[in-house]
């Protein structure tokens, strides 16, 4: 069973309920909707996925697995794999939040 909200939440909202949650949330059209686990060919090809992009991606941006991003105030994926350019987000940034920027 998926867990979900009933109403739609503000940004705030959502990020408070993630937070307090031990289950990963993506906010689509303001509902809050956890994610499924995935299987173990889900998680061995992200895996392998993840290290061919950090080698290629050495220098040029950043890597990420389960890393949100905000695409709009009602609106926070949760992509299994995520790859963002240092044009998009200066190698500079160093938060402990959800990626500013959309990827690439």
């Amino acid at each position: 069973m998926i867990a979900t909200t009933t109403k739609k939440l503000t940004k705030a909202e959502f990020w408070a309920l993630a937070d307090a949650s031990d289950l990963t949330y993506e906010l689509i059209d303001g509902i809050a909707v956890s994610k499924t686990s995935p299987k173990y060919f889900h998680s061995r090809s992200t895996l392998a996925l993840v290290n061919i992009l950090n080698l290629w991606s050495d220098g040029r941006g950043r890597v990420g697995i389960e890393w949100a991003f905000e695409l709009n105030e009602h609106f926070t994926s949760v992509p299994d794999l995520i790859y963002v350019s240092f044009d998009r987000l200066p190698e500079s940034w160093n938060e402990n939040a959800a990626c500013p920027v959309p990827p690439h």
